[in-house]
């Protein structure tokens, strides 16, 4: 379902509160603040459409599987100075003692 954001409208025109609501796309426009009752309208918002750069795509791209593949080394600190191996060659565990 996708979210819209809606304004908080006030009598002096001064900027009113800004909120999101996620809604059905066959629902009605908001008209009063769910929580408050004031009058609101709803502010026209670009949709968000995850692409190479979206957070999902950044994790899948620095996945341990997909870091092997291409054939980097990953390692995660597992405690004080000490490394295990997550993806790539390389020594299981690398320890700075």
């Amino acid at each position: 379902m996708p979210t819209y954001v809606y304004q908080v409208i006030t009598e002096d025109e001064t900027e009113g509160e800004i909120f999101e609501v996620v809604q059905k796309m066959s629902d009605a426009p908001l008209k009063k603040h769910p929580e408050t009752g004031q009058p609101v309208r709803r502010i026209p918002a670009p949709p968000i459409i995850p692409g190479n750069w979206s957070d999902h795509a950044t994790k899948q791209k620095l996945s341990n599987k997909n870091l092997d593949r291409l054939g980097f080394t990953k390692y995660e600190r597992a405690g004080d100075g000490h490394y295990e191996k997550k993806a790539g060659q390389g020594p299981n565990l690398i320890s700075a003692d």
